[in-house]
């Protein structure tokens, strides 16, 4: 197969111009074209009014090697890349009749467990998955159920259960992570297995929103189960077995659950999500090694999208084929900081996403569609350890538990603000540049439920975020106008706060993806602080297990 990148065609050419544009590409007759297959589209909206298509093709032709060799050097036709997926080892048949193998365990079920069980269990490795919150229908109803009622369940929510914090999200299935093996190929490639739609293979930025999520987890959940995996829910682990090893070093033997049951395991992959503030702190009891690292807080803010559609697409708005509008922004303050979108939400929702009593947190989600009227989005200003440690030093290491800490403050604080009730506390975009206390909504209606309270985002020392963050914010709100038209219009609405956008600590490991001080525990994902979204969290998942499966076959 021949790969050709950076085929350019007009946004609105006819289905059938895509092949005699291959064939002139490659100076062909139609007839030496056997076969093609659109590897990924995106598009190019530098022009708005001459908005192209940009394909990457792999094509099967008469005589390849005589077509590649008039195109030697041309970097945009190559030989088509193999994406297949190969897999480290198999265990045998009778792997766990020899009584001296234990089966490993995955602790979470979110899309770095997921994908991590998946992949022990094509190996023959039967993995035991033990997730603390319900499977995703009952975990649906449950989140409804503080959405509608203001009652949470704080083992069953927007970050606890099948799925993970993902499942309530855009479903965006794209990252900008380093990929030389093509594992985010292996990781679509199960999802269209389960139900996904095949365009997401090609499309540039694929997505399938929380309704497609929730089925595909089950039919994926299905398929370990097949293969000899158990997956186990309202299973929480509150311990973990350690002993000293022959070697001189820690390793894990196993967990022990809430019930008081305990599970022998020599291999135990740790795939919590960000937060699992409870676990975090049993692990750094346990003197497994974690560090702080930085993260970012903020607001939700949303737009009519619309508006985004506009200024991103101009007379293309409403293409079928570009879907509704994302953007990207970065703005750098006066004060040091970096503020930026986050998390965009096309067509989409503002949710509730709190796992605590007493606190408010946000998050985004959109369904497939995208077909709400709002466009929502994080703008968050990122933080460090420095900034949120708790014993009031200026210097040495800080503590890996005081970025939960620092949550916890603004997000109790959010709930103070909002009234309580789990409302969250809001204001529009143009009285919080102006620094006023905005009285009714415009005509923006903010998506977020149970609702949202309008009121002073900004008192001083009773803030709804540090003041570093709200100076910064308040900074790079126009600036963004100036780049997206309208981005800073009067009615535009900020509902807070956002502040777990990743994990606030890192659970370290070597090269061999295991703890740095505990053999056999293998910390894993964006709890971890490996990986930040479905994607990189799911190749995370990949490489995690082919590690245990070196380890445990000796392959």
């Amino acid at each position: 197969m021949i790969r050709i990148t950076e085929l350019r065609l007009p946004l609105n050419h006819a289905e059938d111009e895509l092949r005699p544009a291959i064939v002139q590409r490659l100076g062909l007759k139609s007839s030496q074209l056997k076969s093609f297959q659109i590897f990924k589209r995106s598009h190019d909206a530098r022009k708005k009014t001459a908005m192209l298509l940009i394909y990457t093709v792999d094509c099967e032709v008469e005589d390849e090697a005589a077509v590649l060799a008039r195109f030697e050097g041309d970097t945009h036709v190559k030989p088509t890349p193999d994406t297949s997926y190969h897999f480290v080892g198999h265990a045998p048949v009778d792997f766990y009749n020899r009584g001296d193998k234990l089966r490993p365990v995955v602790i979470g079920f979110g899309p770095c467990g997921i994908l991590a069980a998946l992949i022990l269990a094509q190996m023959g490795l039967r993995p035991i998955v033990l997730e603390r919150g319900k499977q995703v229908r009952e975990r649906t109803k449950d989140t409804w159920d503080l959405w509608r009622k203001q009652n949470l369940h704080p083992e069953s929510n927007v970050q606890f259960g099948e799925g993970g914090a993902g499942t309530f999200s855009d479903g965006k299935l794209y990252s900008q992570i380093s990929d030389p093996r093509f594992l985010t190929r292996k990781v679509l490639t199960e999802f269209v297995k389960a139900g996904a739609p095949e365009e997401i293979l090609y499309v540039s930025k694929p997505h399938i929103g929380t309704f497609r999520l929730v089925s595909m987890v089950i039919k994926i959940r299905a398929e370990i189960e097949a293969l000899g995996g158990e997956i186990r829910f309202q299973q929480k682990v509150n311990d973990l077995l350690i002993e000293p090893g022959q070697d001189g070093q820690q390793h894990v033997r196993g967990v022990v659950l809430e019930s008081g049951e305990q599970i022998r395991a020599d291999q135990v992959i740790v795939a919590l999500g960000h937060s699992a503030r409870d676990t975090f702190q049993m692990l750094h009891a346990r003197g497994v090694y974690m560090e702080a690292k930085p993260f970012s807080i903020g607001y939700r803010i949303e737009h009519p999208q619309s508006l985004i559609d506009k200024a991103r697409f101009g007379p293309n708005a409403g293409n079928a084929l570009l879907g509704a509008a994302d953007y990207k922004l970065v703005h750098h303050a006066k004060n040091g900081r970096s503020v930026y979108s986050f998390c965009m939400c096309p067509g989409g929702t503002v949710v509730a996403a709190t796992s605590e009593p007493n606190r408010v947190v946000t998050n985004g989600m959109s369904q497939y569609s995208r077909n709400e009227r709002n466009a929502n989005a994080g703008i968050v200003v990122g933080i460090s350890p420095q900034d949120y440690r708790q014993d009031g030093k200026t210097e040495g290491p800080v503590s890996p538990l005081d970025g939960m800490a620092f949550q916890r403050i603004w997000e109790s604080r959010a709930y103070e603000l909002g009234g309580g009730g789990y409302i969250a506390p809001g204001s529009l975009v143009g009285d919080f540049i102006k620094r006023q206390v905005s009285s009714e909504f415009g005509s923006v209606v903010p998506s977020y439920k149970p609702g949202v309270h309008l009121t002073n985002l900004q008192e001083k020392g009773r803030g709804s975020l540090p003041d570093y963050c709200l100076d910064a914010i308040r900074e790079a709100l126009p600036a963004f106008g100036r780049q997206i038209r309208g981005f800073d219009m009067h009615d535009a609405v900020l509902t807070g706060v956002e502040t777990r956008t990743s994990s606030p600590l890192r659970i370290t490991r070597g090269r061999d993806y295991q703890s740095l001080n505990v053999r056999g525990l293998y910390p894993a994902g964006e709890g971890a602080g490996y990986a930040g979204g479905i994607m990189s969290a799911g190749v995370d998942g990949i490489e995690v297990a082919e590690a245990l499966a070196r380890e445990l076959l000796g392959a």
